[in-house]
């Protein structure tokens, strides 16, 4: 059916096409606008047609106009869309063409000209492309910081399966993510003990119930591939995802800080060890002077008991009696030389001598353990330069630490020292060993260093500090030598070997033998001390060697009978009521200069601090209580040369 439009309808058709209609005449008139330009140039129908481009928009515009409505009057049809300026309008974006009218015939009359306003698209579509390329920056700036953080961001769904995970959670956690996107948080980071606990916990917020962890830091433990255990610190939120629930973990390896943590805690602990070490050092020289005094008279007398009785059983009961006090002694001088702080004094030292005192000292517990000793000390074993302390020190802990782990195991209980000297390599001097083994649990392979970093222990908690065995090398290693722990043997534990050198062969001087009584030693000796018994086993023993002796028993009485007679030396306690042994020692300073060189101090008081200080800043010699019969005239021999 062809339908013929009539003027009327077609006009009617034109007016309300929403977009812009114009026909042009070769001199570029309006000859007719619908509606749609009328309102978009905001002209009546009287004001524009009949008027041309030139009037109505500018000669500017009408010269670009001129060529283009040139091709269009020789039949082109030209359609175009970009950004124009128009006057009283401004910047808008259109859709435009032009159509020559009629197409066919020639010459054509006029032009149809069609415009569509899309400023409003166009602006929208730039804006949706400017939210569009926001959102991809804002995108690329999260994953930026979601890869490059450095706490391990986990994010599961409401079932608790994984949908991220970070490459700190692939380094944390030891997996890749493709090889966990899909598996749960419990199958991959929650220990099997915990699993019950998350998994109801997931299943309790699933159902409604509040949240009881969400937004708190919890520190709990994890799991790694490989199955270690580490501390984390974790903190959750919920988020909503097109409407599905997610949870985000950001979680911290804290392994290091718990570290450090119990490491300060050991050094705290360590600290309060010593606090009460110096507290116990206090009560231990006062108690070491109230044994030493004692302790004397039982070895002098047993001393001169045993000489007067030669040739008797009762010889053989004083020997007993004598020794059981030398051993007495050794221990209390044992515990002072532990708690004794002072520098460091090389002398020659015997490792068997140390040994032997670390055992009279541990006697009671290695035998109460049901410990078997086997010990085979080296006869011929040389003296080493080295303090007698310091060394004593190592030799103890070492047997200690050889007690407590035998402690763990069931009997039979073994403990092995042995010494020798090892053959010396080119270019090296002689050393001397000693090692000490025991049958114990032995140590861990990959613990073999670590034992001897400090405050580092495998002892049961208020069993050790961790320092002894740090302590320990560190001692060994100022003398020039070595301790290491040896490679186990089978059906042993723990050895642990010393290796010292030997800077000089030089043995331990000899007890010099009293002076006979037919030869005195024409000396005159003036011993004081407040305690009668002791004042009067010194005369004895003295005079027994030939010297001539006078006793005060306060210093203020020494001090008078230096008045009135001449004394090649003198013998004196370190504390005394009043005139003390210092004060006494200033006093000879003043008066009596020629005896400084020829003072000895008797004491068991070395520990207290200033016992101690006094005698480093004096020079004086002076001999521990208890001390033996020989020990005592040996001092005063080198007293007077």
């Amino acid at each position: 059916m062809n339908l013929e439009l009539d003027a009327e309808l077609l006009r009617a058709l034109l007016e309300d096409v929403p977009a812009r209609v114009v026909v042009f005449d070769r001199a570029q008139r309006y000859c007719y606008a619908n509606r749609a330009t009328l309102e978009f140039l905001g002209l009546s129908a009287e004001q524009l047609i009949g008027r041309t481009v030139s009037e109505i928009r500018g000669e500017g515009v009408a010269e670009r106009n001129r060529a283009v409505f040139d091709q269009v009057f020789e039949g082109a049809t030209l359609h175009w869309e970009g950004w124009a300026d128009y006057a009283g309008v401004g910047l808008r974006y259109t859709e435009e063409s032009l159509r020559p009218y009629p197409a066919q015939a020639r010459p054509v009359q006029w032009v149809l000209g069609f415009a569509r306003d899309l400023t409003e698209v166009k602006n929208q579509a730039r804006e949706a492309q400017e939210q569009l390329e926001a959102a991809l920056r804002a995108e690329v700036i999260k994953t930026s910081i979601v890869d490059h953080a450095l706490a391990a961001l986990v994010t599961s769904d409401a079932e608790g399966r994984i949908v991220e995970f970070n490459p700190a959670a692939e380094a944390m956690f030891q997996r890749q993510r493709d090889e966990v996107l899909g598996r749960t948080v419990a199958e991959i980071m929650v220990p099997p003990e915990f699993r019950a606990a998350h998994n109801e916990g997931m299943r309790r917020v699933g159902q409604g119930g509040a949240p009881r962890i969400m937004g708190k830091r919890l520190e709990m433990q994890a799991l790694r591939a490989d199955g270690e255990r580490f501390p984390i610190e974790m903190a959750l939120w919920r988020i909503e995802v097109k409407g599905q629930t997610h949870y985000t973990a950001s979680i911290i390896d804290v392994s290091e800080r718990v570290r450090a943590q119990a490491l300060i805690e050991r050094q705290r602990e360590a600290l309060r060890q010593s606090e009460k070490l110096g507290a116990m050092g206090s009560l231990l020289a006062g108690v070491a002077h109230e044994l030493n005094n004692p302790l004397a008279i039982v070895m002098g007398r047993a001393s001169l008991l045993e000489e007067k009785a030669q040739g008797s059983a009762l010889a053989d009961d004083a020997l007993r009696i004598r020794e059981a006090a030398e051993r007495c002694g050794r221990i209390v001088r044992t515990f002072l030389n532990m708690a004794r702080s002072r520098p460091g004094e090389r002398t020659a030292v015997g490792l068997n001598e140390l040994v032997r005192a670390a055992l009279d000292l541990l006697q009671y517990g290695l035998r109460s353990h049901g410990i078997q000793l086997d010990v085979q000390l080296d006869p011929a074993l040389p003296t080493v330069h080295a303090d007698a302390d310091q060394l004593g020190q190592v030799v103890l802990n070492l047997i200690v630490n050889a007690q407590q782990a035998l402690a763990q195991v069931e009997p039979p209980r073994r403990l092995g020292i042995s010494s020798g000297v090892e053959q010396p390599r080119a270019g090296r001097e002689s050393r001397v060993w000693l090692r000490v083994q025991d049958s114990g649990p032995g140590v861990a392979v990959e613990l073999r260093e670590t034992i001897f970093e400090p405050f580092f222990t495998t002892k049961p908690e208020g069993m050790g500090t961790g320092l002894g065995l740090a302590v320990s090398r560190s001692l060994v290693r100022e003398h020039g030598g070595a301790l290491q722990l040896e490679p186990p043997r089978p059906g042993q534990g723990a050895c642990f070997r010393i290796s010292l050198p030997i800077s000089g062969q030089s043995e331990a001087p000899a007890e010099l033998p009293p002076a006979p009584a037919d030869a005195p030693a024409q000396a005159r000796l003036l011993v004081v001390d407040d305690e009668a018994e002791i004042a009067d086993l010194l005369r004895t023993l003295l005079e027994g060697a030939g010297y001539e002796v006078a006793c005060a028993e306060t210093g203020e009485v020494a001090l008078e009978l230096l008045q009135m007679a001449r004394f090649d030396a003198v013998i004196s306690d370190l504390r005394m009521p009043g005139l003390d042994g210092a004060a006494l020692w200033r006093e000879l300073k003043a008066g009596y200069p020629q005896l400084l060189r020829r003072l000895l101090f008797v004491t068991g008081d070395t520990l207290s601090p200033g016992a101690s200080s006094f005698l480093d800043e004096t020079g004086c010699p002076h001999l521990d209580k208890p001390f033996a019969k020989a020990e005592l005239l040996a001092a005063v021999e080198r007293l007077l040369r």
